[in-house]
């Protein structure tokens, strides 16, 4: 695998199983991303549905559209696009088989919706729409619906209805800018527009034009299926989520593609061919007995990554409590010797750790709305400064859009983010074997003693440790090649005597010294 000296190693590994498909995104073999697509879920973000208008609701200045979810979508006015009218229009002479050319060239465009007008003056009862679904069905609201369609693709977004042209903002050079203007001029269809996506950036005119081709073709493929058509149904259903999520998070830092399932691995390839053929080697079938997440530690990362604490370097820990209207997240630094630095270096240490681990946090759980984290204090405003800045590069590879306010006086950091899919929300807790309800994760209980001792090995006091546990978890620490109580002896030269205690509960484990006395 070429991966230059000094570069991230940026893996996707994909599990499938009989009724969804799991998706982990590791960065130096840390997970920092895990999607989930069970085919269940209907509702996708980027399907396209005709659907009927149920009512509009004047006060809201929006209408409640039948998908065919149990509750209705939600369209309000400012999410009709400006072209709603020709959309409308266009729906009503497809539909009846008046009109069989797709292309709009043709087409003649109604004037623009007015952008304070009123729903009731654009939308009636039962009259038949094209919607998007922008946000999946979250808790107990519908899903989030727009009429401003759009076409997703590797390197441009086709716009229906539109003429703008319009690049990524994220593109900084204006000459770079200008150049795919003027490309997408050149090959843009009329009755179209188009938005240039960032990894369009240096791409020839030939690479842009197929990706406008596969669109075209999806439009017309769609058009087609508005004939006589039956309500609500899907017209246009987003690529499967492995190729949607390629789509979108694939880019050319990827150093591998692992995937356990045959025909998949064949999907993600021929897809992989289409849109960067230089890739579509790094792409491989995992062909091993052992399962999959087991193999890349994802497994042992989704259990200690998902509880209510989350431990990290250095002892310091985050607890993470979810309330109805927001997410709140206290950094803990532990109790660490504070000998060689002062409070306010150790401080700083301790929130830059956390503001690493805070936005890995919010991508794996797909927090959304408001987070409001409480760091510790700091009373230097360039310390303040290092701290906010850290976060707003830590959390620049997360595609949900997000707002972060610099920190207050007292510590606190405010950061919006936007979540389109429900929340990622997986049990660390297992079924306790006797029955008892629920029980902490063996993984989880292991994690804590493994704090709990680094804390001691740090304090320089004790020369011998003992640990006692439930005999379950001592075998859990000493079995296995290499062994979690190796490793602890690799990171800190410290033999740890492990003792099984049968009269132990399973959470229950203590240390002791050289003469047997519990260490507190």
């Amino acid at each position: 695998m070429d991966i230059k000296s000094g570069s991230v190693d940026k893996e996707l590994i994909i599990r499938s199983e009989p009724s969804a498909v799991d998706f982990a995104l590791l960065k130096d073999g840390k997970l920092i991303e895990l999607n989930k697509e069970e085919d269940s879920n209907k509702f996708n973000v980027g399907d396209i549905y005709i659907a009927k208008i149920r009512k509009a609701v004047p006060g809201l200045n929006a209408a409640f559209v039948n998908v065919g979810y149990e509750k209705d979508g939600f369209l309000h006015y400012h999410d009709l696009g400006p072209q709603v009218s020709s959309l409308l229009k266009f729906i009503k002479r497809v539909s009846t088989g008046k009109l069989k050319d797709y292309s709009l060239k043709n087409f003649p465009f109604e004037k623009d919706i007015d952008k304070n007008g009123a729903i009731a003056d654009v939308l009636k009862s039962n009259q038949s729409l094209l919607v998007q679904i922008v946000k999946e069905p979250i808790s107990t609201k519908g899903p989030r619906i727009s009429s401003e369609l759009s076409l997703p693709g590797r390197y441009i977004v086709l716009v229906p209805f539109s003429n703008r042209i319009s690049v990524s903002q994220k593109i900084e050079s204006k000459d770079e800018k200008e150049r795919l203007k003027r490309l997408v001029k050149s090959i843009k269809p009329k009755g179209f527009g188009v938005i240039v996506r960032t990894v369009a950036q240096g791409k020839k005119v030939a690479e842009l034009d197929r990706d406008l081709q596969n669109l075209m073709d999806r439009w017309t493929a769609m058009c087609k299926k508005l004939y006589k058509p039956h309500h609500p149904s899907k017209v246009l259903g987003e690529l499967n989520r492995a190729s949607s999520l390629l789509r979108d998070i694939f880019n050319d830092s990827f150093t591998s593609i692992i995937v356990d399932d045959e025909t998949l691995y064949t999907q993600i390839k021929d897809y992989l061919s289409e849109i960067a053929p230089e890739k579509e080697s790094i792409v491989k079938l995992h062909q091993s007995n052992q399962p999959i997440f087991e193999k890349f530690g994802i497994e042992r990362q989704i259990k200690t990554s998902f509880g209510r604490t989350v431990s990290m370097s250095k002892g310091a820990y985050l607890v993470i409590e979810h309330t109805e209207a927001m997410h709140v997240i206290d950094v803990n630094s532990g109790n660490r010797s504070n000998k060689s630095k002062n409070q306010e270096d150790t401080a700083l240490e301790v929130n830059l750790i956390s503001a690493t681990e805070i936005a890995r946090q919010l991508r794996l759980r797909d927090m959304g709305g408001i987070i409001v984290v409480d760091f510790i204090d700091m009373n230097r405003a360039e310390n303040r400064k290092a701290l906010y800045d850290h976060l707003r590069k830590e959390m620049s590879d997360d595609r949900a859009k997000h707002k972060i306010l610099p920190p207050s006086k007292f510590g606190l950091v405010q950061i919006t983010r936007q979540r389109v899919r429900p929340e990622m929300n997986i049990k660390t807790r297992e079924e306790d074997p006797n029955g008892n309800g629920e029980i902490e994760a063996p993984i989880s209980l292991v994690n804590k003693i493994k704090v709990d001792l680094e804390k001691l090995i740090k304090k320089k006091e004790h020369k011998k440790i003992t640990l006692s546990a439930h005999p379950f978890i001592a075998a859990f620490l000493t079995k296995g090649f290499p062994s979690p109580r190796s490793k602890w002896f690799v990171d800190h030269k410290r033999w740890v005597k492990i003792l099984p205690r049968d009269a132990y509960t399973y959470l229950e484990y203590h240390f002791h010294d050289k003469d047997g006395k519990v260490i507190k």
